[in-house]
């Protein structure tokens, strides 16, 4: 793992503070696992109910170790609460890529603009700390807000991969929509889009 992803990378600005996760943090999204069930409707991992959330951070954790994925839990700093999670994963520094995704928080945080807040913290510490050349995203391409969100970050569509991923609980078979920012158009327009939208 890069020496700049460590246990003590910490992103922060005047409205959110994103740490790595830890295990101890099931008692902070606890409430949304509890409560809101339905936030993982697209989600091919669930956190729905305590031992699936335990069993969530513990796959994100494992996986920060094998160093393919960075997990953080979010924090609101206006209302003094912890809102959700998102992760690096895929990360292959080599080719400079990564994707960034997982990304959930509980209902009372869409819409409050605490999302593009850490987007853009994210995309700055990948185009910028880690010298990525390029963020991909992926989501289920029914999932009509998690879309919306990424366009409205500066997002570019590339396309579907059909019939691409199973989907929890049933027989049928997801298509998954990619999306991307390349580091020139985080420089040139989206990191001044973004910070000009916050």
């Amino acid at each position: 793992m890069n020496i700049a992803l460590s246990q003590n990378t910490i992103l922060e600005d005047e409205t959110v503070l994103l740490r790595p996760l830890q295990e101890s943090d099931v008692e902070n999204l606890l409430e949304f696992s509890i409560n809101e069930p339905d936030t993982w409707k697209y989600s091919l991992v669930q956190a729905n109910g305590k031992e699936n959330l335990k069993k969530y951070i513990q796959i994100a954790l494992k996986a920060r170790d094998n160093g393919t994925e960075f997990p953080f839990i979010v924090f609101d700093k206006k209302s003094g609460k912890y809102a959700g999670s998102t992760r690096f994963y895929d990360i292959n520094l080599e080719f400079k890529t990564l994707q960034l995704g997982y990304t959930w928080y509980g209902g009372a945080f869409r819409g409050t603009g605490l999302n593009k807040h850490c987007k853009f913290l994210l995309l700055q510490f990948a185009f910028e700390t880690l010298g990525v050349e390029r963020v991909e995203f992926r989501a289920d391409n029914n999932n009509e807000r998690s879309i919306a969100a990424m366009k409205s970050i500066g997002c570019k569509v590339e396309g579907v991969l059909r019939n691409h991923m199973p989907t929890l609980g049933s027989d049928a078979r997801r298509d998954s929509i990619i999306l991307s920012i390349l580091k020139n158009e985080w420089l040139d327009e989206v990191k001044e889009n973004l910070k000009s939208r916050l």
